[in-house]
């Protein structure tokens, strides 16, 4: 575990921990105390089969607040690492490997070549996976502008994304390599601020933080807005403490290139249930770095905007690719989880167990609620009361990043999951042996 201690951290972030472990203490309260749930507890007690399904639900529901209390602890003793100095940047290699992208791979290239980092030390690598449009276009006028740092490969034909990077790979002269999607721009300082934790030898891999580039246009980039804040930055701080990113993202990701070179041949080669593996090469490479014997680090001073869906297909598209993934790297990981330290095996475990079996309960509660609601409606006040309850301390965090009133997105979006997207899982774990992108 790194050495770290809650000396550093503002009044603020202080206050705002101690702020959702009370929100947690308070929801396990009312859960013990049945005052709030009682209700919907009743209700769903009357349906033969609650035993079978109830139960166990609620008993995950209070494992994960112990969790989530444990969460906010691991959080409190986060630190991002401090950027590196110009004079101390290692040679780095971007690569952006794009696919039917049209004129935003253009704006991501010139994130990178605009941001902070020397020059002479910054190689920008942009694949074109065999696009359909006019990406390759837009990469050539890219190229064209910053002559001395950027260079374009082109596929003969699509081949996925992991195809793309290796291509991209293939080609790398940094110490550290960095995986940008094409649909995402950086903020300055995030190159400098990327390559920093790979001072300590132990890192193998970097994740950053993500946020949304076009969250103003529609609901669901708004709530995704929030969302993120928890999923890409609370969760990943926390697990950061101990070394144990369980995924770096495709928006931004950096890898120590001499662990890359020794886990492409099976990164490539890699086969789920007869079919090669083609999605999830984030989750895929970053259990590699584990399998290595390195720790996966996050960094909340490195930051990627990124596209997010508009519409309700293209977020289950995401998601899809997403959850199909994590079916497949959760299962390798349990594997992994033995050669890493006891605290991180440790916390790991609970995580898993808490999610995956989450999934299977929590859709066997939510179906037992419908099927309660049809002879008593007012269950399905208490199901949103719930539903509400457990989306508040996310909303809660979001003000840390951002005080404004768009926290109240961070609810909607509670009932949005809650009402839209509870298939997506179920269908994704049947579904697992599915190809491709998934983003067009």
């Amino acid at each position: 575990m790194r050495s770290s201690s809650l000396a550093g951290r503002s009044p603020a972030d202080l206050l705002l921990a101690g702020t959702l472990l009370l929100a947690v203490g308070l929801l396990f309260y009312l859960g013990l105390a049945r005052h709030a749930l009682q209700p919907l507890l009743s209700a769903l007690h009357r349906e033969g089969w609650h035993r079978v399904v109830l139960e166990p639900a609620v008993a995950l529901g209070y494992l994960g607040l112990g969790l989530s209390a444990l969460r906010v602890a691991l959080w409190a003793a986060y630190r991002p690492t401090p950027p590196a100095a110009p004079a101390d940047a290692p040679m780095l290699t971007v690569v952006i490997p794009a696919y039917n992208e049209g004129a935003m791979v253009e704006r991501s290239i010139d994130s990178v070549a605009r941001a902070h980092y020397p020059p002479g030390r910054l190689q920008i690598l942009a694949v074109d996976d065999g696009s359909r449009d006019d990406t390759w276009e837009h990469m050539q006028r890219a190229a064209a502008r910053h002559p001395r740092l950027v260079r374009t490969v082109r596929l003969p034909s699509n081949r996925g994304k992991r195809a793309a990077l290796a291509a991209g790979f293939a080609e790398a002269r940094g110490e550290v390599l960095v995986t940008i999607d094409s649909d995402s721009v950086i903020e300055a300082g995030t190159l400098l601020a990327m390559v920093a934790p790979f001072r300590d030898s132990r890192v193998g891999a970097v994740a950053g933080r993500v946020a949304v580039l076009n969250r103003f246009e529609g609901l669901i980039p708004r709530m995704l807005h929030v969302r993120y804040a928890l999923s890409f930055d609370f969760l990943r701080a926390a697990q950061s403490t101990l070394g144990n990113v369980v995924c770096c993202p495709g928006a931004l990701s950096a890898y120590r290139a001499s662990a890359v070179r020794r886990a492409l041949p099976a990164w490539l080669g890699q086969r789920f249930l007869g079919q090669p593996c083609t999605i999830g090469e984030d989750r895929a490479m970053t259990n590699h770095m584990f399998a290595l014997g390195y720790d996966v680090r996050y960094q909340s001073d490195a930051v990627v905007h990124t596209m997010a869906p508009t519409t309700y297909r293209g977020l289950c598209k995401m998601f899809l690719r997403w959850s199909r993934s994590q079916v497949r790297e959760d299962w390798r990981l349990l594997g992994l989880l033995r050669a890493r330290p006891l605290p991180a095996r440790l916390v790991a475990g609970l995580d898993l167990l808490t999610t995956d079996l989450g999934y299977v309960f929590g859709l066997g509660a939510l179906a037992l609620a419908l099927h309660a609601a049809v002879g008593e409606p007012r269950v399905l006040g208490y199901m949103a009361g719930a539903v509400m309850l457990g989306a508040a301390p996310g909303a809660l965090y979001f003000l840390r990043l951002e005080r404004s009133l768009e926290c109240l997105y961070g609810l909607a979006y509670g009932l949005f999951s809650a009402l839209a997207l509870f298939w997506i899982m179920p269908y994704a774990a049947v579904t697992v042996r599915a190809r491709g992108w998934l983003t067009r």
